[in-house]
């Protein structure tokens, strides 16, 4: 859960607080879970701390799902939840949630065009892809994502179908699993070379369970299964979800939270192997919030992304930053 109390012990004034950020992945929801209460009051709390956050895109969490009505458009629920959020951000100061990631279920093949189509009714013209999760364990220390997915989602044909669908649509796809598991995002690139693939949380590199103690070994997995992807024209890449703890990161247990240098002591090798292997142009920072907020403040986790770019040109950076994102999600 996301302490708000023990992350401001550590505070760090935003570096270079005059350029422009899209933060492309964030959630919401307007009730307690494990990652505490994260609503519009919260966002615009972390979006406003320094940085110059212009936009952001909401991606799907399973919140606020219809309660009735047929199983597979539930989830137009969380899109008509966000787009509600959208228009206040509109309306108030601060930065804009501009798109709109929710879920769908792919292995309905044909049949997802339905619930795809009740989603863009739904958004307000914010509706740009769905996120059907593929993370699988069976380990019980490693969480799967919330629909416990079988290892193979991505390779299934009636998945595949309804990816062709999307595509069909003009819409992405958020590929988010384990690292263990980027040769299924691999063989779904390359099976529908015309979806936009959008990768998550650079490739889901694990450090608990059966990985705790392994960095080594699953960073040089993850960066095998990342250079695979780079090969297919049609993926992107996240560059965030760093501070979570399953990623095997212990800030979350300290007296003081990270520091940005801590941050990039961890993980800057790897932030920088992606934005090689992908380039700038097909890299995006990301915060994942509040699921990072696990374990970093809002404002370190940027001043980190500014520190670990540093040495890019102004262009490249502003991909990194925001045109990628805008590309991306058409905004």
């Amino acid at each position: 859960m996301m302490q708000r109390d023990w992350l401001n012990r550590r505070v760090e004034e935003a570096i270079e607080p005059e350029l422009e950020i899209v933060d492309p992945h964030h959630h919401l929801w307007d009730y307690e879970n494990a990652y505490g209460h994260y609503d519009i009051d919260d966002l615009r709390l972390d979006t406003g701390s320094g940085h110059n956050v212009v936009q952001t895109v909401f991606i799907d969490c399973g919140s606020n799902y219809l309660t009735d009505g047929p199983e597979h458009l539930r989830p137009v629920g969380e899109t008509l939840f966000v787009a509600g959020r959208a228009e206040e951000t509109e309306r108030t100061p601060g930065a804009t949630i501009s798109a709109i990631v929710s879920r769908a279920d792919l292995t309905l093949g044909a049949g997802v065009r339905e619930v795809l189509e009740a989603h863009i009714e739904a958004a307000g013209g914010r509706f740009r892809g769905i996120r059907h999760s593929g993370a699988n364990s069976d380990d019980p220390s490693i969480p799967s994502s919330r629909a416990q997915p079988p290892m193979d989602l991505y390779r299934q044909p009636a998945f595949r179908q309804g990816a062709a669908v999307l595509a069909d649509m003009g819409l992405s796809f958020e590929a988010w699993q384990y690292h263990y598991q980027l040769d299924e995002a691999l063989a779904l690139a390359q099976a529908v070379p015309q979806l936009r693939i959008v990768v998550n949380h650079v490739g889901g590199p694990l450090g608990v369970g059966r990985f705790a103690g392994r960095f080594d070994e699953v960073l040089a997995d993850t960066r095998a299964g990342l250079a695979a992807l780079a090969a297919c024209d049609n993926t992107v890449l996240k560059v965030g979800g760093i501070a979570m703890a399953r990623t095997g990161v212990d800030w979350h247990t300290r007296a003081l939270p990270p520091t940005s240098d801590d941050v990039l002591d961890t993980w800057g090798e790897l932030l920088e192997f992606c934005i090689q292997t992908f380039g700038p142009d097909r890299c995006m920072f990301e915060s994942n919030f509040p699921v990072d907020g696990e374990t970093c403040s809002y404002s370190v986790l940027w001043n980190a992304f500014k520190k670990a770019s540093a040495s890019y040109s102004p262009s490249e950076r502003a991909d990194l930053f925001a045109l990628t994102a805008r590309r991306t999600y058409r905004i």
